[in-house]
């Protein structure tokens, strides 16, 4: 695991060396083992690289940074590759060397004999770029469901990328400018498209995706995996034999994830995703196991720590489990947002950092249960399908006379179960009359009908809705509309690389921890995609494949429990110990300067929040999220 960056120059101009030692310092707490830097240039093409090593596979100095190979090839490689070990064979076979054990060899040889061809063969996650010195070629590359990141800029002359846009920004004068519809993207959803950033010149590469450069430039980004392509579909399978199936495919993926020549451990918070990884991980692991918790003290609702320890006791690993307080929350806030290369929404953003630091005092990888809601049907907006279903079957007059003006004198802060759930339900009534496409973008989004007034309508026009169906459409089309797998396919292309692997990989990176995500193993995608909705969905139950294939293996408590998002109370704190903090930084001035807001619309959403008069909590802290980004340099208004 590592970070990268790298600057490549169509003309031929010198590289400064020390642009790209600056770069690798930017990212030493994504690599603090070792760190290095590459040079080549002729008349026509000139490259540098510079990558940074957190050791995992043969920590030895052989697998330094940037890898040439065969005094021919040059990689510079974020990421694992569980399989190394088999393609090492069939390289060895087809007639290649080695002199290391690392993977990033078998990676550079796969890349040399195979070319982009060869990614099809991974399995694993990753940021790459590989070049051939003689051909005066390459690529950049990413792993299948972007778990590892890739960002870039072109400015004509010259294309930089890099693991984090932090360390772009300090590669080159490519335009800094916020591209608008990106931001209203950011606004609408709390994140920018997977394939977009906040900037106009920089993009990230699409998971799954490559873009190919040579001596006259770079080419237009392509895909080498679409996961609905591959979906193992057009097969009768029974019920049983699925949950069987899916037990056998998840264990398969932890066994592969868990070689290490390092301290490897798990994330636990108490949900069924965790613990399943947990579970497997401890029956393919001589001796006990580490695992890795946060809870808040005095913070009932927001605490899973209980079901955690409970699912530790289960499978007798050795557990570690971090509380936190309101202060710590509050004092870690400001450090989180000035690691952010660009501006980020989600506050669950904050644990996750917590117990990725928790984590590396005792292992350097950990596996994690990211993936599963979205393979599974885990979030209560599919639910909400079927609930609307549901619901339109109750007498018209008893919904529009009773029930919905309860739901709106309902309580709106989520400091209970009941405020978050009642929250819920008015986001689903909002577009209870739309498409399924249509209602998923709308309960996808963290603005709602009481805060579209925020965007200054007359100043912008906001395109990211039609983008966003038409990413449906290309994402997620094999499906037939109205079927759920539709959108999950989507959800697993573009707000899960966008939202939650981002902020994985910000979280644990940024304390040079490894995640490694066993749901993702895109040979259990492939099958779990195939299986038809109802095995995921079923009578209100949301993972019903999940909890029927492990009755029995976890424990009742666990399987049958809420779901709880991992989340802390900002919504809380925005009352109280942030105010100070929120006003000074989200100014009218500063609002203003972006061009899209109605800075009075967003100021009085603060105070009708805390006056508990709405709950605004991810919007409020997306705008912070921004404004402080803008604040620090990241971006001129």
């Amino acid at each position: 695991m590592c970070g990268i960056s790298g600057i490549i120059d169509y003309s031929g101009a010198v590289i400064d060396k020390s642009v790209l030692e600056r770069a690798c310092a930017t990212m030493r707490h994504r690599g603090p083992d070792d760190f290095g830097t590459w040079q080549s240039a002729d008349d026509a093409m000139s490259i540098g690289l510079a990558a940074v090593r957190l050791a995992v596979v043969d920590p030895t100095p052989q697998g330094h940074q940037p890898f040439i190979y065969q005094n021919r090839w040059v990689l510079v490689f974020n990421g694992e590759v569980y399989n190394h070990r088999t393609l090492r064979g069939e390289l060895q076979r087809e007639g290649c060397r080695f002199e290391t054990q690392t993977d990033t060899e078998v990676v550079a040889a796969a890349c040399a004999t195979w070319g982009v061809e060869g990614l099809r063969r991974f399995n694993g996650m990753w940021g790459l770029c590989f070049f051939d010195r003689e051909g005066g070629r390459g690529f950049l590359a990413r792993d299948r469901f972007g778990i590892k990141p890739i960002v870039y800029a072109n400015d004509g002359s010259r294309t930089y990328f890099a693991s984090e846009s932090q360390t772009l920004r300090g590669l080159g004068d490519w335009d800094r400018g916020v591209d608008t519809q990106s931001l209203l993207h950011y606004v609408r959803f709390g994140f920018t498209a997977p394939e977009a950033s906040i900037y106009r010149s920089a993009r990230r590469l699409s998971p799954g995706g490559y873009l190919e450069f040579d001596r006259q430039g770079v080419r237009a980004p392509q895909r080498y995996y679409a996961p609905v392509a591959e979906a193992k579909r057009g097969t009768s399978v029974d019920y049983g034999d699925a949950c069987a199936n899916v037990r056998r495919g998840i264990f398969q993926s932890v066994a592969r994830r868990r070689h290490a020549d390092v301290p490897l451990g798990a994330f636990l918070s108490g949900g069924i995703d965790s613990s399943i990884i947990a579970t497997h991980l401890a029956e393919c692991t001589p001796g006990k196991i580490a695992t890795f918790s946060v809870g808040y003290a005095g913070q009932r609702a927001y605490d899973e720590s209980r079901y955690a320890r409970q699912m530790a006791n289960h499978i007798g690993s050795d557990h570690h489990e971090l509380s936190v307080t309101a202060d710590d929350v509050i004092a870690l806030i400001p450090q989180l947002l000035d690691h952010l290369g660009e501006p980020f929404f989600d506050s669950s953003l904050i644990p996750t950092a917590m117990v990725s630091q928790l984590a590396r005092k005792h292992v350097t990888v950990c596996l994690s249960g990211d993936g599963a809601d979205e393979l599974f049907g885990g979030y209560w907006r599919y639910l909400g399908h079927d609930s609307l279903h549901m619901y339109r079957r109750i007498p018209a007059m008893i919904r529009r006379r009773v029930i919905e003006p309860l739901l709106a004198l309902g309580p709106r802060s989520k400091r209970s179960v009941v405020g978050r759930r009642l929250g819920q339900m008015r986001k689903l009534l909002w577009a209870s009359t739309a498409s399924m496409q249509a209602r998923h973008l709308a309960w996808s989004q963290i603005l709602s009908r009481d805060t579209m007034g925020i965007i200054d309508a007359k100043s912008v026009t906001d395109l990211t809705l039609k983008h966003a169906y038409q990413q449906i459409e290309a994402l997620a089309g094999g499906f037939a509309d109205g079927d759920l797998n539709q959108i999950l396919a989507f959800d697993l292309q573009y707000s899960l690389p966008a939202d939650m692997l981002h902020k994985v990989d910000i979280a644990s990176m940024r304390h040079s921890l490894e995640v490694r995500t066993p749901f993702l193993d895109h040979e259990l995608v492939e099958y779990v995609l195939g299986l038809p909705a109802r095995f995921k969905m079923s009578r209100g139950l949301r993972k019903r494949l999940l909890v029927d294939a492990y009755r029995g293996v976890i424990p009742d408590a666990i399987l049958d429990r809420g779901k709880m998002g991992f989340e802390v109370p900002v919504g809380e704190f925005f009352r109280r110990g942030l105010r100070e903090m929120f006003l000074d930084t989200v100014t009218r001035e500063r609002l203003d300067g972006f061009g899209v807001f109605d800075s009075g619309a967003v100021l009085k959403l603060y105070d009708d929040h805390c006056a508990f008069r709405g709950e605004y909590t991810d919007i409020l802290f997306a705008i912070l999220s921004l404004c402080w980004w803008q604040m620090r340099g990241g971006t001129v208004c």
